[in-house]
């Protein structure tokens, strides 16, 4: 016997029809998706976006904020970072915020505005963006932020007509990996300050619109994002295996921080062979690598060693360091585990660089080779 018919209902069998649609053409040759193993990790992808949606969209309120951590061990897409700790909250311009944090330890602290894209799922370009350079931190690492409103001449970022996303980094240098744990604390809060009164209770539009904005949010991280052989990639993604480009700053593209410099390659290797990863970290405010999958997610950093920042870097003694991807412990310091998969993804991240920065340069040799190399 047929249901109640309400817009939450065909809100709730579109999101259905979506994942249907996603698991048929996503994770299919049409997104050059044909090995069991990578159907398997897109389903796992698409677990955690669904997540990422409900989580972070379901509720969203942009006249009463709360942020919402991003990424955690168990919720990973868009490219997470073992070494920091992101939340996001919805905001709209015409309406003004403070923002209240602590630099809790951190080496980098930022702020970003997203903005653009339809339907408010996925920003097109960071519309403006502040780090703990340019405002004000007390000696407790405690600072407060005013977000929209009439400009200020310190601690304050615009919104642009199209802003709707605000996005906040805690970078961390430690021996620790600080995003294993899913609820350690940040303090960090949002406010908005045009009154408002108590939202009402959820209703049938309010929850359709809820379902609606989870289901955009997987489309725009499965079915709008092209297959990476055909898209236009940034400078600092190379699709050569093994072969990282130079290191550039992403000027404003969507989800990236405006004042660091990436490099990303893929990385292949033998089951019998490891990558020998050679270079020099920079002068920087902080600075790491990590291994993805080719859906953007990292491997597993809660019980594996898949990431290195500088604090963690074994260096050599002339201040270089020598990394080595490879499937099992070779025995030698700075081991990235592969978890077994012969392909991946290698991506570097250097916040706040200063000068130019050594490109690592890459070898493929015989794991039986790599001590004694």
């Amino acid at each position: 016997m047929a249901g109640t018919e309400t817009e939450s209902r065909k809100a709730l069998r579109e999101l259905i029809d979506l994942l249907g649609e996603v698991d048929e053409r996503w994770l299919s040759p049409e997104w050059r998706i044909e090995s069991p193993d990578d159907v398997v990790d897109g389903h796992r992808a698409l677990m955690h976006i669904l997540q990422g949606g409900l989580f972070g969209h379901f509720e969203d309120d942009p006249a009463h904020p709360v942020f919402q951590r991003i990424v955690s061990p168990t919720r990973k897409f868009t490219g997470d970072n073992p070494d920091a700790i992101y939340f996001e909250a919805a905001v709209e311009a015409g309406r003004a915020y403070r923002v209240r944090g602590n630099m809790d330890g951190a080496v980098y602290v930022s702020v970003t505005i997203e903005a653009g894209g339809a339907d408010r799922r996925f920003g097109t370009h960071t519309a403006g963006a502040i780090n703990d350079t340019e405002f004000d931190v007390g000696p407790d690492g405690s600072f407060e932020l005013w977000v929209g409103g009439p400009e200020r001449d310190r601690n304050w970022i615009g919104l642009t007509p199209d802003a709707w996303r605000i996005t906040t980094r805690h970078y961390f240098e430690q021996q620790e990996v600080v995003a294993a744990d899913p609820v350690r604390p940040v303090p960090v809060s949002i406010e908005c300050l045009d009154a408002a009164p108590a939202p009402p209770r959820p209703d049938d539009a309010s929850v359709a619109a809820g379902i609606r904005r989870a289901a955009s949010f997987v489309r725009s991280r499965t079915l709008e994002m092209p297959p990476m052989a055909e898209a236009d990639q940034p400078p600092f993604v190379s699709r050569i295996p093994n072969q990282f480009p130079a290191p550039v700053k992403p000027g404003n593209f969507a989800l990236a921080a405006f004042d660091a410099a990436y490099s990303h390659a893929p990385y292949l290797i033998g089951p019998d062979d490891a990558l020998v990863v050679t270079g020099r970290w920079p002068e920087c405010r902080c600075a790491h690598v990590c291994l993805w999958t080719r859906f953007i997610q990292t491997y597993d950093y809660a019980n594996r060693q898949i990431g290195l920042n500088r604090v963690q870097t074994q260096l050599e003694p002339d201040g270089s360091f020598r990394m080595v991807i490879a499937h099992r412990d070779p025995g030698v310091p700075n081991w990235l585990d592969t978890e077994g998969r012969l392909f991946g993804m290698v991506f570097w991240r250097f916040m706040l660089p200063e000068g130019e920065i050594e490109t690592p340069q890459t070898q493929v040799v015989p794991f039986a080779e790599v001590a004694r190399r």
